[in-house]
């Protein structure tokens, strides 16, 4: 079933390009392309309604699930401050190497773009970067309007309070029963997520097969040397983030690759991290990384460790100063590194949260924003893989920390991690 789905995706993909560019040759008029494009676009649209449907329940009840059957609030505390010190070194390592891959590549020097007295706007709302309201945003005002609008974030909050509290409560028998409920809850949407993710090779059809219907084979190779370069930086990301994983993992880092190809190629095609998180949570859960683990630690870093998208806000910063022949100093490109780690955390569940904090800083180094609106031409393609790199440094931080606390199969078990893990491959 696992590689049939593989297949069907790579399928999709193939075969929306392939749809797409007749459709484009096919027509000339730039209206009927546009709702052709349209047309294509209600598959990925309805596939990623059905994604909307199950990602707050899910979150929540794995979550709430999780911390409601750890020990006490000491392994919340414990899980919490190693999953936090581990984002913040990788979003470190991830901002550190987009400056330096920017800074070695060059993709923007030689343009030589003039900004406009009427800089472009890019229509994006940068208010949202305020510090006040990102932090007091965190706290849900109400949980049925948090999991309405999918705030990973204030369904995040509302989970630990009400975990940690059927946490203390769990001996009590009336609580019990709640807990589980819950706890039947976790195999039911797991089941329905897998109904869902049938779904997903027409969802991946739909999305290339439009984006190629308006914009010909040129979404593939338009900006070539920003793209190239870009996902260049991604893969000497890719590798770092590996081989981080195989210092804690050993061979098994194999393994895990393996078992999260199918939510990482979904992410890919689809550029949504929302569309392969409940594949991403079964998988880590049949490679073995306890559910506790994986209920706290990857929806946290859905909100903080976005690895990819960290490298893309440095990248598309620098290219734009690059773009326009403004000089940037060591030192302001290392005070803008951490600019940007404090002003896009809590921003995942923002539209094109990426490029808000792009537009948002911009100002402070004097940006242009009209190089802004040139990087968020290409957006979409440049989302395919940071949203890519997202989830597969999610996965490797999650299988880490649950390393950490032993929640993985010890040495003793080691025939038992043999059967899962030759059961994903």
């Amino acid at each position: 079933m696992k590689n049939r789905l593989t297949l069907s995706i790579a399928a999709g993909m193939l075969l929306g390009v392939i749809a797409g560019y007749l459709c484009h040759t096919g027509f000339s008029d730039a209206a009927t392309l546009k709702a052709v494009a349209g047309y294509f676009s209600i598959v990925t649209d309805i596939f990623l309604r059905l994604i909307k449907m199950i990602i707050a329940p899910l979150v929540f009840t794995t979550l709430v699930s999780g911390l409601a059957g750890m020990d006490g609030g000491q392994d919340v505390g414990r899980i919490g401050l190693r999953s936090i010190g581990w984002f913040v070194c990788a979003s470190l390592v991830s901002l550190s190497l987009g400056l330096l891959m920017a800074n070695a590549l060059q993709p923007g020097a030689g343009l030589h773009l003039i900004a406009g007295a009427g800089e472009v706007s890019t229509g994006l709302n940068t208010s949202a970067l305020n510090a006040k309201d990102v932090i007091t945003h965190a706290f849900p005002t109400s949980l049925v309007d948090a999991m309405a609008r999918n705030d990973i974030l204030q369904i995040l909050v509302f989970a630990i309070f009400l975990g940690l509290a059927l946490g203390a409560l769990k001996r009590d028998s009336r609580v019990a029963i709640v807990i589980q409920a819950i706890d039947g809850m976790v195999p039911v949407m797991l089941r329905l997520t897998d109904y869902v993710m049938r779904a997903a090779p027409f969802g991946v059809f739909g999305a290339i097969a439009s984006a190629v219907t308006l914009r010909g084979l040129d979404v593939l190779y338009t900006y070539g040397k920003l793209i190239g370069s870009f996902y260049l930086g991604l893969f000497a990301l890719w590798a770092i983030l590996i081989g981080l994983g195989y210092l804690f993992l050993g061979r098994r880092i194999g393994a895990l690759l393996k078992a999260v190809r199918e939510p990482a190629m979904l992410a890919f095609s689809t550029a949504s991290s929302e569309a392969a998180y409940p594949a991403l949570t079964e998988q880590l859960e049949k490679f073995g990384v306890d559910k506790k683990v994986v209920g706290f630690t990857l929806p946290l870093g859905y909100a903080f460790n976005l690895d990819g998208s960290m490298m893309y806000q440095a990248f598309a910063a620098i290219f734009i100063a690059q773009a326009f022949g403004i000089q940037m100093p060591l030192s302001q490109q290392i005070f803008m590194l951490l600019i940007l780690m404090l002003s896009s955390k809590g921003m995942a569940s923002v539209p094109r949260g990426s490029v808000v904090v792009v537009a948002a800083v911009a100002p402070l180094f004097h940006l242009p924003a009209a190089g802004v609106a040139m990087v968020l031409a290409i957006d979409q393609v440049l989302d395919m893989g940071r949203t890519m790199t997202n989830v597969i440094g999610n996965s490797v931080a999650t299988a880490v920390i649950a390393k950490w606390e032993k929640a993985r199969p010890s040495t003793s078990d080691e025939a038992q991690f043999d059967r899962r893990a030759a059961e994903i491959r």
